[in-house]
């Protein structure tokens, strides 16, 4: 990647005209760039170029030289925004060629330059979405092998929210990457042997397994495949200690990073001066917005990785086609501010930790959602407040005109109404949680007048177009606009002076391109001018002269125009510049109005639905009553399609649930299971109660109140979900495949604060190898780990489990059964379900009836033959009193007891005789006969 700047033409085929050699220098610069060759109100795209911005915008494609059929297709100036954003949500780079000087001054070609590349990861444009952020990535790491240490920096060029995190240990890239699946970033910045070049090709992949100490420290090829966006390959020294950080270190302006918690985080560091690096070459602005890198952990956070939040669809639907509606983050977005919604989904996707930080964001809802006025007065100052961060980060790349600073003004000058608002409920309660938002709120009163003071209302689009600047603000400016609108009276009254003084009447003054400003009199007259009077031109009929007050004069009205652009400029530039000094104030207000948003939007949805403040502790307790799924809730009521049934939980971790019951008395109820085993048939719920439970945990963490009657809730560490999944055989990974590799995860990093939610375990195999996995994991997940776990399964054996676990308990979804069939009761109550249904599921799904009647048939066999099998399995068990077998026994119960008289044999005291007795013994033992 390179930038040229001014374009040379060394090199390039003489035969092309001298505007193409431009083009084709410009091209030569920006191979992997689309270029928009600036040629008058259009931006022209030539050859390939043509080819692919006609196929991606619906351009009508032409020929610039018939001879030589010279593909070209092209876009208004004023209307490439457009264009241009549909090329970079596809993908594409963008290189601006700009003309860098007046056609009309030029004295020979016009001379043209690439001013910017656009990437998808530096758009900045207004179309951009609102709620989410536009991450640009980086990707880099320190060290081989399981001892590497994989950095990640992201930045949002559009707000300047710059951060930066880092993993090591065996896990790093895989971590890695899956935090920057979870981001899901416009474009990645990698170098081919420290990052992605790893999944780019055999050849490049076969090198980091060289210059790895095992291929267990890589991460799977599908975990990558989940980090969307483009991909943008850099050169090794970009990730480079000695440059990148000292180019990070001149950006954000310190000497030392590790005021920004970058100590001992080298990969980290680098990553994020690749950034820096990339935006530069790619000629950004003056990023002078980008002063503030954030580093942070995941651990700060409740963790959810990329699996959870495609699962559980917080803020992107699982089906494209069912759109938002399905999400999280829409059922939650009532924030009044293009702030508050990216906070809200931020919020989202990293929950709180802290329960002081809960406890506080609690308080403030509770207050707000009890007091209808001064809620609804505060969410209504916030109207007409504009994206401040994204105002400011135009400013701050030179990309904001007129219109955009008078925004930035105009929303600064809603802030007085804002702080009003939020002081009424500290002047109501002085201890309130709203009070030091009244403190901590910058109106910016100062910016505010300064734009008022200096901008005209209606400012034009562009700068250049003159009219920008109040009258008053500069002398110099009122004089030439003066003169501009009045020249012609000017003129009139030169013309009118000098009739008089001459006493010639027929005097004129008149204007040509040619000789600009002139006096002309007749023939018969000419004898009568004075003698100031300058000669120009003789004509026939006519002489043409001119006075130096005349040329002063034309000199000031023909550049009247171009000098009051100037001084528009420079008091645009004076004025961008003193906004620019206040960054840090602009930046931190527009923090705090968007948790004043998120707060509102919390207590709005909270007073609106009835919703109710979970009770946070600090033990293992997850209970709620009559909870309900939020987003399925409204999606009822919006569709009329009746009222959502609720249902009650209760978990504790097993530590929490052994501590109480070491300390309770005799008599006192349980403190609830850790795992909850959920059976029942298809379309009961099963899958509704898991992500309701998840939902609701990442509602009360973030801060919000909850549907449902009550709800304690012991801090979760981190959720994890195995809900569903999906072939990729493109990728060589089958449903069990991700299915196991998920559930991986799960056993090796849960800890007894994690909840985990899993669906339809082992489904994606056989019956016994699912059965036997699902059954073992049920056993990890009680005994080793002790987390709170909700386990739906169809495998009814695994509700035997019940027996000798003592924190598992067995629930079901329930259905009624009638004379036409089944109806699902959404109820989930405590006991395993008898059977699954799922023949009348497939009945209900429409399966042909001869089917339907064969499959009863083929299910009444298998029921006897198990039914027999069971009750030798628990003959067996009982027999022998063996319960640790009972996982192994219920799959082979004969051939178990075999394998126990064979383990238990002394084989070295065994004459012939009885050897052969005892396998004439075994033998009948497996034929089932005496």
């Amino acid at each position: 990647m390179s930038i040229s700047s001014p374009i040379a033409t060394a090199g390039i085929d003489r035969d092309l005209t001298p505007v193409m050699r431009q083009y084709r220098a410009a091209k030569d610069a920006h191979p992997d760039a689309l270029v928009f060759f600036r040629l008058g109100d259009f931006y022209e795209l030539f050859y390939e170029d043509a080819l692919v911005a006609s196929r991606e915008l619906q351009l009508t494609l032409t020929s610039r030289d018939k001879t030589r059929a010279v593909p070209m297709c092209g876009v208004p100036f004023h209307s490439a925004g457009t264009y241009l954003q549909r090329l970079l949500r596809k993908g594409y780079r963008v290189a601006l060629c700009e003309q860098m000087e007046d056609p009309k001054t030029a004295k020979t070609i016009v001379r043209r330059e690439v001013t910017r590349v656009l990437t998808p990861g530096t758009a900045v444009d207004f179309s951009l979405d609102a709620s989410q952020s536009q991450w640009l990535a980086g990707i880099t790491a320190v060290g081989s092998g399981s001892s590497a240490a994989v950095g990640v920096a992201a930045l949002d060029l559009s707000t300047g929210d710059f951060r930066a995190t880092e993993f090591s240990g065996p896990s790093a890239w895989a971590l890695a990457l899956d935090e920057l699946a979870r981001m899901r970033p416009a474009e990645l910045l990698y170098t081919p042997g420290a990052a992605l070049g790893y999944f780019t090709s055999r050849a490049t992949r076969q090198g980091v397994l060289r210059e790895t100490d095992s291929a267990d420290a890589l991460p799977d090829e599908s975990v990558v495949a989940e980090v969307s966006g483009a991909r943008t390959e850099l050169e090794d020294w970009v990730f480079s200690e000695e440059y990148a950080l000292p180019l990070l270190r001149q950006q954000l302006r310190v000497h030392s990073l590790d005021g920004m918690g970058l100590e001992h985080h080298l990969a980290a560091s680098i990553a994020a001066g690749a950034i820096v690096h990339y935006l530069r070459a790619t000629k950004q602005g003056a990023l002078e917005h980008l002063d503030i890198l954030r580093f942070y952990q995941r651990s700060d956070a409740l963790e959810l990785d990329a699996v959870s939040v495609r699962n559980l669809e917080l803020v992107e639907s699982l089906f494209t086609a069912e759109g938002p509606q399905t999400t999280l983050f829409w059922t939650l977005d009532a924030c009044c501010t293009p702030m508050g919604k990216r906070l809200l989904r931020a919020q989202l996707l990293r929950p709180m930790q802290s329960p002081q930080a809960i406890q506080a964001r609690l308080d403030a809802v509770a207050e707000a959602a009890a007091d209808l006025r001064r809620r609804e007065g505060l969410r209504h100052s916030m109207e007409g407040i504009l994206d401040l961060e994204r105002l400011l980060g135009r400013v701050s790349m030179e990309t904001a005109g007129p219109r955009e600073v008078v925004a930035l003004g105009k929303t600064l000058a809603r802030l007085p109404g804002l702080r009003s608002a939020v002081a009424e409920f500290a002047a109501a309660n002085p201890s309130s949680p709203w009070a030091h938002f009244t403190t901590g709120l910058d109106i910016l009163d100062d910016l505010s007048e300064l734009i008022a003071r200096t901008l005209v209302d209606e400012p034009p689009v562009a700068l250049g177009e003159g009219g920008a600047i109040r009258e008053g603000v500069d002398d110099e400016l009122d004089a030439v606009r003066s003169l501009s609108s009045t020249a012609r009276q000017h003129i009139a009254a030169i013309e009118e002076r000098e009739r008089e003084r001459t006493g010639i009447g027929s005097l004129k003054v008149r204007f040509n391109t040619v000789f600009g400003y002139y006096i002309e009199v007749t023939k018969a007259n000419s004898r009568s001018v004075p003698a100031d009077y300058e000669r120009k031109q003789t004509l026939v009929n006519a002489e043409r002269f001119t006075t130096p007050e005349l040329k002063d004069l034309e000199v000031k009205i023909l550049t009247a125009q171009e000098r009051s652009a100037e001084i528009e400029r420079r008091i645009f530039s004076e004025l961008r510049r003193q906004l620019l000094c206040n960054t840090a104030r602009i930046r931190e207000t527009s923090r705090v109005v968007a948790h004043i948003d998120l707060l509102g939007c919390f207590a709005h949805l909270a007073a609106l639905r009835g919703w109710v403040r979970p009770q946070i502790e600090t033990s293992g307790v997850l209970e709620v009553l009559s909870g309900r799924h939020p987003v399925i809730e409204r999606r009822m009521e919006e569709q009329g399609l009746g009222r959502f049934i609720p249902n009650s939980l209760l978990l504790n971790s097993s530590m929490a649930s052994a501590e109480t019951a070491a300390g309770s008395a005799p008599g006192q109820p349980d403190a609830g299971p850790s795992l909850l085993l959920i059976t029942g048939p298809n379309m009961g719920g099963k899958s509704t109660y898991l992500r309701q439970t998840a939902l609701l945990v990442i509602m009360a963490q973030c801060g919000c109140f909850v549907p449902a009657e009550s709800m304690r809730l012991g801090l979760v560490d981190r959720i994890y979900t195995r809900i569903g999944a999906a072939d990729n055989l493109a990728r060589g990974r089958s449903t069990f495949m991700v299915e196991m590799t998920e559930t991986a995860a799960i056993l090796n990093t849960a800890s007894p604060r994690s909840l985990v939610l899993l669906d339809e375990m082992g489904r994606g195999t056989s019956t016994y190898d699912g059965l036997s996995l699902a059954w073992a994991t049920v056993e990890h997940l009680h005994d080793a780990i002790g987390c709170r776990t909700l386990f739906a399964t169809h495998y009814h054996e695994l509700t035997l489990l019940a027996e000798r676990l003592t924190r598992l308990r067995n629930v079901r979804v329930t259905v009624r059964e009638s004379s036409g069939g089944i109806v699902f009761l959404h109820t989930v109550e405590t006991g395993a379900a008898s059977k699954s249904y799922g023949i009348e599921v497939a009945r209900l799904a429409g399966l042909p009836g001869p089917v339907i009647s064969r499959a009863r048939e083929v299910l009444k066999a298998h029921e006897r033959a198990e039914d027999q099998q069971v009750r030798e399995t628990g003959q067996t068990l009982e027999a022998e009193k063996r319960p640790p077998s009972l996982q192994m026994t219920i799959f082979t119960p004969l051939s178990q007891r075999i394998v126990d008289r064979l383990e238990a044999l002394d084989v070295d005291g065994l004459t012939p005789r009885e050897a052969l007795h005892l396998l004439a013994e075994l033998q009948r033992e497996l034929k089932g006969t005496p």
